[in-house]
């Protein structure tokens, strides 16, 4: 009975130390990939200030997660071209872990009686056409002063996408981020 008691609390120590309890200190590699696999030989790869290798937005800086950045789920420069692009709007919201831009109700002077907000959506850390989506709100002045809603043209969506994107475009080819 002792013997068997020894057994069991020696085989514990033994297991104890077989990396079930020092777990946090094991350092995890992985290879940066691109929506399309592996960076390939000879691939010139240059991360931005803020951004991966691959585009991806790095809060803390960092070209790749092992060396202290939180890289989350939105592309760079998506993320840059719609603040560009809204900046001439005045911002209620900014959620770049959620990838969601949402600004406030902006009248331009030249029509006092109409008044938009834009919802930007990035879906993706890939820089496509469909990783980002425009809602866009609009609202008149009724006979009364009181704003109402009213119809937003698809093509004025679209408009505003295309923008997005161009500007995404010309941030990648400039190299800024």
């Amino acid at each position: 009975m002792r013997l068997m008691a020894v057994a069991l609390l020696a085989s514990g120590v033994v297991l104890s130390g077989c990396g079930v309890f020092g777990e946090e200190d094991v350092e995890y590699s992985y290879p940066r990939q691109r929506s399309g696999g592996q960076y390939g030989p000879g691939e010139e790869v240059s991360p931005g200030l803020f951004s991966g290798a691959d585009g991806e937005f790095n809060l803390l800086g960092g070209d790749d997660k092992s060396e202290g950045g939180v890289g989350i789920g939105v592309n760079s420069y998506l993320w840059r071209a719609s603040l560009d692009t809204l900046s001439f709007m005045p911002l209620q919201s900014a959620d770049p872990f959620g990838g969601v831009i949402i600004t406030d109700w902006y009248q331009a002077p030249e029509t006092p009686n109409e008044q938009f907000k834009v919802t930007v959506y990035i879906l993706d850390k890939a820089l496509r056409a469909d990783a980002v989506r425009v809602a866009l709100f609009r609202q008149e002045k009724d006979a009364s002063g009181n704003w109402a809603n009213a119809a937003v043209e698809k093509k004025t969506i679209v408009q505003m996408e295309d923008a997005i994107l161009t500007r995404a475009r010309q941030l990648r080819v400039a190299g800024v981020e």
